[in-house]
């Protein structure tokens, strides 16, 4: 073999040589940009589902906040509600109290067990009793054996100074030091704020209310 021939088959041969590490290298290449794409769509998914993670958590704070002013909202127009209904039905209670009083059936006993009451609790054995005078009329004629079925073992004594009120009875003690004042008007602001506790739970009770 000729010197030519032995340049020409070196030539072939590091040709073919080279065009193989050619192809090695472009099939290394695009596995490597194949790897790189797929490390770039993961780390993009990856980022996309952090991204709709941040941005639902970020919903669900929005959600609750708003829930929660909602239901604050909520609470203070209840509030404001049941604060209009009772005053309503306190302001309805003087009107009431009159048709109570002029109902003889219903007034007397109460009135009996008004006095009874007082004349038990003042600890004084002589004792005043004032009431207005409508009834005043009513029980001065018969007072000595009214009081004494009332209240025995104590002295009554009424009063010929009547009081205004609706009705209801005012006892003190003989010296005026202790007083227990049974009309409507003192067990009402004697009682009010639980009679107002009371009218709110009738007119809202504490599931609607959520109280406060």
């Amino acid at each position: 073999m000729s010197d030519v021939d032995q340049i020409f088959g070196l030539e072939s041969a590091l040709s073919q040589r080279a065009k193989k590490l050619a192809d090695e290298y472009l099939a290394n290449g695009r596995q490597v940009r194949e790897q790189i794409l797929d490390e770039a769509r993961q780390r993009l998914r990856l980022e996309e589902e952090r991204e709709v993670l941040a941005a639902k958590a970020q919903a669900d704070r929005a959600y609750q906040q708003q829930v929660q002013a909602a239901e604050l909202q909520l609470h203070s127009e209840l509030d404001r509600l049941r604060m209009e209904l009772v005053d309503a039905v306190f302001d309805r209670i003087p009107a009431r109290l009159v048709e109570l009083a002029t109902d003889e059936r219903r007034y007397l006993p109460l009135l009996r067990a008004w006095l009874r009451e007082g004349a038990q609790t003042i600890e004084r054995d002589e004792l005043v009793v004032q009431v207005n005078q409508r009834d005043w009329q009513h029980l001065h004629n018969g007072w000595g054996k009214y009081a004494k079925e009332v209240a025995p073992g104590k002295h009554l004594v009424l009063s010929d100074e009547s009081i205004d009120c609706i009705g209801g009875v005012l006892i003190s003690s003989s010296d005026r030091n202790i007083r227990l004042d049974n009309t409507f008007e003192g067990r009402r602001e004697r009682l009010g704020e639980a009679m107002q506790n009371m009218v709110a739970e009738q007119l809202l009770p504490p599931t609607l209310t959520g109280n406060n």
